[in-house]
Protein backbone atom coordinates (compact mmCIF):
# COMPACT_ATOMS: atom_id res chain seq x y z
CA UNK A 1 0.00 0.00 0.00
CA UNK A 2 1.29 3.43 -0.80
CA UNK A 3 1.55 6.05 1.65
CA UNK A 4 0.57 9.69 -0.02
CA UNK A 5 1.58 13.03 1.46
CA UNK A 6 -1.62 14.67 1.93
CA UNK A 7 -1.28 18.60 0.38
CA UNK A 8 2.33 17.91 0.80
CA UNK A 9 2.61 16.58 3.98
CA UNK A 10 0.09 18.87 6.24
CA UNK A 11 0.93 17.62 9.39
CA UNK A 12 4.79 18.98 9.40
CA UNK A 13 4.70 21.95 7.25
CA UNK A 14 2.04 24.39 6.44
CA UNK A 15 -0.07 22.51 3.75
CA UNK A 16 -0.26 23.06 -0.39
CA UNK A 17 3.24 24.63 -0.01
CA UNK A 18 6.67 24.33 -1.73
CA UNK A 19 7.79 23.42 2.26
CA UNK A 20 5.41 20.86 2.60
CA UNK A 21 6.09 18.96 -0.33
CA UNK A 22 10.31 19.15 0.58
CA UNK A 23 9.10 17.75 3.67
CA UNK A 24 7.82 15.18 2.50
CA UNK A 25 10.42 13.95 0.79
CA UNK A 26 12.58 15.05 3.61
CA UNK A 27 10.37 11.96 5.26
CA UNK A 28 11.22 9.51 2.65
CA UNK A 29 7.86 9.90 0.80
CA UNK A 30 7.24 8.70 -2.54
CA UNK A 31 4.03 10.32 -4.03
CA UNK A 32 2.01 13.44 -2.83
CA UNK A 33 -1.29 15.16 -3.38
CA UNK A 34 -1.82 18.71 -4.10
CA UNK A 35 -4.90 20.91 -4.97
CA UNK A 36 -5.21 23.59 -8.06
CA UNK A 37 -7.18 25.82 -8.81
CA UNK A 38 -7.16 29.12 -10.44
CA UNK A 39 -6.49 32.82 -9.37
CA UNK A 40 -8.70 35.19 -10.90
CA UNK A 41 -6.34 36.00 -13.86
CA UNK A 42 -6.72 32.23 -14.48
CA UNK A 43 -3.09 31.24 -13.29
CA UNK A 44 -3.33 27.91 -11.72
CA UNK A 45 -2.24 27.56 -7.79
CA UNK A 46 -1.83 25.27 -5.07
CA UNK A 47 -4.66 25.96 -2.72
CA UNK A 48 -7.31 24.12 -1.11
CA UNK A 49 -10.07 26.28 -0.06
CA UNK A 50 -11.73 29.02 -2.29
CA UNK A 51 -11.29 31.63 0.60
CA UNK A 52 -7.46 32.98 1.87
CA UNK A 53 -8.57 33.39 5.74
CA UNK A 54 -7.59 29.92 7.17
CA UNK A 55 -3.97 29.49 5.03
CA UNK A 56 -2.69 32.95 4.38
CA UNK A 57 -2.92 36.81 5.87
CA UNK A 58 -5.24 37.42 2.68
CA UNK A 59 -8.96 37.73 2.98
CA UNK A 60 -11.96 36.92 0.15
CA UNK A 61 -12.17 34.21 -2.39
CA UNK A 62 -9.13 33.12 -4.15
CA UNK A 63 -11.07 33.73 -7.71
CA UNK A 64 -11.37 37.48 -6.65
CA UNK A 65 -8.12 38.06 -6.47
CA UNK A 66 -5.37 38.13 -8.76
CA UNK A 67 -1.80 35.86 -8.98
CA UNK A 68 0.37 38.50 -8.50
CA UNK A 69 -1.48 39.59 -5.19
CA UNK A 70 -1.34 36.05 -3.64
CA UNK A 71 2.22 35.28 -4.17
CA UNK A 72 2.62 37.61 -1.52
CA UNK A 73 0.89 36.47 0.68
CA UNK A 74 2.53 34.66 3.58
CA UNK A 75 1.27 31.25 3.98
CA UNK A 76 3.74 29.62 6.66
CA UNK A 77 2.79 32.23 9.78
CA UNK A 78 -0.66 30.25 10.52
CA UNK A 79 1.00 27.34 10.81
CA UNK A 80 4.30 28.08 12.97
CA UNK A 81 6.44 31.32 13.02
CA UNK A 82 9.69 29.32 11.35
CA UNK A 83 7.29 29.00 8.29
CA UNK A 84 6.51 32.78 7.92
CA UNK A 85 7.12 34.34 4.65
CA UNK A 86 6.60 30.62 2.56
CA UNK A 87 4.22 31.29 -0.45
CA UNK A 88 1.55 30.03 -2.08
CA UNK A 89 3.16 28.42 -4.95
CA UNK A 90 2.13 28.35 -8.52
CA UNK A 91 1.18 25.13 -10.25
CA UNK A 92 4.66 25.75 -12.48
CA UNK A 93 6.32 26.21 -8.95
CA UNK A 94 5.15 23.22 -7.38
CA UNK A 95 5.32 20.54 -10.51
CA UNK A 96 9.10 21.35 -10.97
CA UNK A 97 10.23 20.90 -7.38
CA UNK A 98 8.34 17.78 -7.64
CA UNK A 99 10.23 16.81 -10.53
CA UNK A 100 13.67 18.46 -8.50
CA UNK A 101 12.60 15.77 -5.66
CA UNK A 102 11.51 13.11 -7.76
CA UNK A 103 8.22 12.97 -6.20
CA UNK A 104 5.21 11.16 -8.00
CA UNK A 105 2.34 13.84 -7.86
CA UNK A 106 -1.35 13.59 -7.48
CA UNK A 107 -3.14 16.72 -8.91
CA UNK A 108 -6.52 17.42 -6.99
CA UNK A 109 -8.22 19.65 -9.67
CA UNK A 110 -10.75 21.97 -7.17
CA UNK A 111 -12.71 24.28 -9.66
CA UNK A 112 -14.55 27.24 -8.22
CA UNK A 113 -18.83 26.71 -9.42
CA UNK A 114 -19.00 27.31 -13.22
CA UNK A 115 -14.93 27.48 -13.62
CA UNK A 116 -14.85 23.80 -13.73
CA UNK A 117 -13.29 22.96 -18.01
CA UNK A 118 -11.18 26.14 -17.67
CA UNK A 119 -9.59 24.95 -14.54
CA UNK A 120 -8.86 21.64 -16.03
CA UNK A 121 -8.33 22.70 -19.24
CA UNK A 122 -5.80 25.43 -17.90
CA UNK A 123 -4.00 23.23 -15.05
CA UNK A 124 -3.09 20.35 -17.70
CA UNK A 125 -2.17 22.48 -20.43
CA UNK A 126 0.35 23.64 -18.03
CA UNK A 127 1.05 20.64 -16.89
CA UNK A 128 1.44 18.96 -19.98
CA UNK A 129 3.77 21.49 -21.10
CA UNK A 130 5.90 21.03 -17.64
CA UNK A 131 6.11 17.19 -17.50
CA UNK A 132 9.08 15.73 -19.60
CA UNK A 133 8.26 12.37 -21.57
CA UNK A 134 10.01 9.27 -20.00
CA UNK A 135 8.64 10.07 -16.28
CA UNK A 136 4.88 8.74 -15.02
CA UNK A 137 2.47 11.55 -15.10
CA UNK A 138 0.70 13.16 -12.63
CA UNK A 139 -2.55 10.95 -11.39
CA UNK A 140 -5.24 13.67 -12.04
CA UNK A 141 -8.25 13.14 -9.72
CA UNK A 142 -11.37 15.84 -8.99
CA UNK A 143 -15.45 15.34 -7.55
CA UNK A 144 -16.19 17.75 -10.25
CA UNK A 145 -16.83 15.00 -13.09
CA UNK A 146 -16.23 18.42 -15.86
CA UNK A 147 -13.03 18.20 -14.63
CA UNK A 148 -12.26 14.44 -14.92
CA UNK A 149 -14.33 14.50 -18.64
CA UNK A 150 -11.72 17.41 -19.51
CA UNK A 151 -8.78 15.72 -18.17
CA UNK A 152 -10.03 12.67 -20.21
CA UNK A 153 -9.68 15.24 -23.50
CA UNK A 154 -6.57 17.35 -22.99
CA UNK A 155 -4.35 14.81 -21.34
CA UNK A 156 -5.91 11.52 -22.25
CA UNK A 157 -3.07 9.30 -21.37
CA UNK A 158 -2.66 10.79 -18.01
CA UNK A 159 -4.09 8.51 -15.09
CA UNK A 160 -7.41 9.79 -13.56
CA UNK A 161 -9.18 9.40 -10.65
CA UNK A 162 -12.67 9.98 -9.16
CA UNK A 163 -12.65 11.57 -5.74
CA UNK A 164 -16.14 10.64 -4.16
CA UNK A 165 -17.43 10.64 -0.10
CA UNK A 166 -19.29 7.78 -0.18
CA UNK A 167 -19.21 4.56 -2.78
CA UNK A 168 -23.06 5.55 -4.41
CA UNK A 169 -25.00 3.13 -5.99
CA UNK A 170 -23.74 4.33 -9.84
CA UNK A 171 -20.17 3.94 -9.25
CA UNK A 172 -19.77 1.38 -11.77
CA UNK A 173 -21.29 3.82 -14.25
CA UNK A 174 -19.33 7.06 -13.55
CA UNK A 175 -15.95 5.58 -13.05
CA UNK A 176 -16.56 4.09 -16.68
CA UNK A 177 -17.77 6.77 -18.23
CA UNK A 178 -15.04 8.56 -17.09
CA UNK A 179 -11.96 6.10 -17.76
CA UNK A 180 -10.63 6.52 -14.25
CA UNK A 181 -8.54 3.96 -13.24
CA UNK A 182 -8.98 4.67 -9.27
CA UNK A 183 -11.96 5.43 -6.86
CA UNK A 184 -10.44 8.10 -3.99
CA UNK A 185 -12.92 7.53 -1.26
CA UNK A 186 -13.45 8.90 2.41
CA UNK A 187 -12.13 6.16 4.65
CA UNK A 188 -14.78 6.91 7.35
CA UNK A 189 -17.18 5.90 5.20
CA UNK A 190 -15.05 2.36 3.79
CA UNK A 191 -15.70 -1.40 4.19
CA UNK A 192 -13.89 -4.39 3.42
CA UNK A 193 -16.72 -4.99 1.06
CA UNK A 194 -16.90 -2.14 -0.52
CA UNK A 195 -12.90 -2.46 -1.10
CA UNK A 196 -13.85 -5.71 -2.61
CA UNK A 197 -16.22 -4.94 -4.88
CA UNK A 198 -14.68 -2.02 -6.23
CA UNK A 199 -11.23 -4.06 -6.69
CA UNK A 200 -13.02 -6.82 -8.15
CA UNK A 201 -14.36 -4.17 -11.06
CA UNK A 202 -10.81 -3.67 -11.82
CA UNK A 203 -10.57 -0.19 -9.92
CA UNK A 204 -8.22 0.68 -7.49
CA UNK A 205 -8.87 1.89 -4.21
CA UNK A 206 -6.95 5.04 -2.49
CA UNK A 207 -8.50 6.28 1.29
CA UNK A 208 -8.52 9.66 2.78
CA UNK A 209 -7.51 11.46 5.34
CA UNK A 210 -5.94 8.69 7.38
CA UNK A 211 -3.59 9.63 10.03
CA UNK A 212 -4.14 6.69 12.29
CA UNK A 213 -1.89 4.38 11.94
CA UNK A 214 -3.86 1.01 13.27
CA UNK A 215 -6.94 1.99 10.60
CA UNK A 216 -4.18 2.82 7.95
CA UNK A 217 -3.50 -1.01 8.65
CA UNK A 218 -6.74 -2.31 8.68
CA UNK A 219 -7.02 -0.50 5.19
CA UNK A 220 -4.34 -1.97 4.13
CA UNK A 221 -5.25 -5.72 4.94
CA UNK A 222 -8.85 -4.80 3.52
CA UNK A 223 -7.11 -4.10 -0.02
CA UNK A 224 -6.14 -0.40 -0.33
CA UNK A 225 -4.26 0.44 -2.91
CA UNK A 226 -2.87 3.61 -1.13
CA UNK A 227 -3.80 6.18 1.34
CA UNK A 228 -3.69 9.78 2.01
CA UNK A 229 -2.02 11.03 5.43
CA UNK A 230 -0.91 14.35 7.00
CA UNK A 231 1.45 12.08 9.08
CA UNK A 232 2.36 9.09 6.98
CA UNK A 233 5.58 8.51 8.38
CA UNK A 234 3.83 6.77 11.58
CA UNK A 235 1.05 5.26 9.76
Amino acid sequence: MMLIGHRGLAGLAPENTLASLRAASAHGLAMVEFDVRLSRDGVPLVFHDDTLERTTDGTGPVAARDWAEIARLDAGSWFAPAFAGEKVPSLEQALGLCLDLGLAVNMEIKPDAGREIETADTALALALGSWPDGIAPPLVSSFAIPCLEAARRVAPHWPRALLLEGLPPDWRERARSLGVEALHLDHRTLEAEQVETVRAAGFSVRAYTVNDPVRARQLRDWGVTGVFSDFPHSS
